[in-house]
């Protein structure tokens, strides 16, 4: 007989209990009494599992502000290698001044003194800088640079709750894995970096429309995700081939024009009118140098040799060119079709592996889709474990660089060995991934008979062009429950 706890509807379906589910779970509920009993009743009460989750994130993006507190106090502003020891540095208030905010400069449309001549990020980023600095106060430039840091920190904690929200809402069943993203601690050490936040905040809202099947919605809040950073436009890669898949290309083809027309309607103003400025973005990203965190430069330091710029682009363009190929081969030769989920990681994570820099904030890209693809917390930790080492790593080398003789910190090999771990505890989570796609019983989200609930339209849908062996979803499907169908509230034959 059915639990309280299972019989908790959303709509027709149970909620998934995780405490039943998962023994890492069931094991860290012991700090607050322990997994759910079976005869648990959860009544009318207004903290439900999407405001507990929200209410988490935030509690977890305050700790990762006051980690911050060193940099915020003095770190910032007296010399430079405090706020690497003290792993605190962000972008935010560096760039409020050398960015030319602090004067009030026009992004893209006033030239910039120094060594970057505009601003290098994409434009929705960039008004979201400018917005921030409408609302600092005046004051002393330490203290405008701490007020700005501020003021982006209380939008980006917006950003937060926004996406623990809609990663509890896309699966509607398992609202409770969404505790992966309010938990993960690199979530919230690497939240206030850099305003990355935003872009991952718009793609998960679209992962939520896309789940509820308005594909409109999603196109546009993907093309708003990424004029706001270039990585969400990845997405449509994989979502094209399941699509294909399952002959919803017209679906797609909507979300397509959605992404496109959402893009032009926030850049093709400053494409226009400033043309230089909207452009540096992109040249930017195609002059950097091998930068940190890339196994390009593990190559480039064990060598002793500087790797050509353009050589390293055109590498890494193949090396993504190949694993999108390999994706869309499993994605179509699978024995069910991937969960959309699945793919977003997996074209994401290749993007991250294949490239020339990685910046510790990335992983933020990561985790909302880690949670979706591969809802499970042991694999999930490990993974965060080894990210969380990445991220005191890149500090501590920092550190080792410019503390000058005194050389406090972490040195060149041991740099090298944290992008190591990060590079190995990103394939980690792919391999278990493109297992779970080849061996869909292993699915901890299909083992209750669900198809893909972030799916939308390719929820349940046949399949209409395979490769290979590739069979019909229905002859997968796990069910839920074994035995006779319960009809609550109805007396069975016989009984008295």
């Amino acid at each position: 007989m059915p639990s309280a706890e299972e019989t908790t509807v959303h709509q027709d379906r149970p909620v998934v209990p995780p405490t039943r589910r998962d023994e890492i779970a069931a094991a860290g509920s012991e700090l607050i009494g322990g997994p759910v009993g079976r005869w648990a009743w959860y009544g009318s009460s207004w903290l439900t599992p999407v405001r507990v989750v929200a209410l988490v994130a935030i509690g977890m993006f305050a700790l990762g502000m006051a980690q911050k507190m060193p940099c915020y106090d003095w770190a910032w502003f007296r010399g430079t290698s405090s706020q690497y020891t003290h792993a605190c540095y962000s972008d935010i208030p560096h760039l409020f001044l050398g960015r030319g905010f602090s004067d009030d400069l026009v992004p893209y449309f006033d030239r910039l003194n120094g060594d970057m001549e505009y601003l290098e990020y994409p434009v929705l980023t960039g008004v979201f800088m400018e917005v921030a600095s409408w609302l600092t106060p005046g004051g002393s430039i330490q203290y405008r640079e701490q007020m700005y840091w501020m003021v982006n920190a209380g939008m980006l904690m917006i950003c937060a709750a926004v996406i623990a929200v809609c990663v509890a809402r896309t699966h509607r069943r398992r609202p409770w894995d969404a505790l992966l993203v309010a938990l993960a601690p690199a979530f919230a050490l690497t939240a206030t970096i850099n305003w990355d936040l935003f872009a991952v905040a718009l793609t998960a809202a679209a992962m939520l429309m896309w789940s509820r099947g308005r594909a409109l919605a999603f196109g546009i809040l993907i093309g708003l995700a990424t004029a706001a950073k270039l990585y969400p436009v990845l997405l449509l890669g994989p979502l094209l081939v399941l699509c294909w898949r399952a002959g919803k290309l017209r679906e797609f083809g909507t979300a397509l024009l959605g992404t496109a027309g959402a893009w032009l309607v926030v850049n093709l103003p400053v494409m226009v009118l400033a043309p230089e400025g909207w452009k540096k973005f992109y040249t930017f990203s195609q002059e950097r140098s091998v930068d940190f965190g890339s196994f390009w430069l593990i190559i480039t330091q064990r060598t002793g040799k500087s790797l050509d710029v353009g050589t390293v682009n055109t590498y890494a363009m193949l090396l993504m060119l190949l694993a999108c190929a390999g994706i869309g081969a499993l994605a179509l030769s699978a024995p069910r079709r991937p969960r959309f989920a699945q793919l977003a990681f997996l074209v994401v994570a290749a993007f991250i592996l294949t490239n020339k820099v990685y910046s510790p904030q990335y992983v933020l890209w990561l985790v909302p889709l880690a949670a979706l693809a591969r809802p499970r917390w042991r694999d999930f930790l490990i993974w965060q474990a080894c990210e969380v080492m990445y991220y005191l790593g890149i500090w501590m080398y920092l550190a080792y660089t410019t503390s000058g003789d005194d050389h406090r910190g972490l040195p060149t090999e041991g740099y090298q060995l944290a992008i190591a771990v990060h590079l190995l505890g990103t394939l980690y989570l792919c391999a278990l991934i493109v297992r779970d796609i080849l061996k869909p019983e292993r699915d901890g989200v299909r083992s209750d008979g669900s198809d893909d609930p972030s799916g939308g339209v390719l929820d349940g849908a046949a399949d209409v062009f395979v490769l290979g062996q590739a069979t019909r979803p229905a002859q997968h499907t796990a069910q839920a429950v074994e035995g006779p169908r319960v009809e609550w509230g109805v007396r069975p034959p016989g009984a008295a």
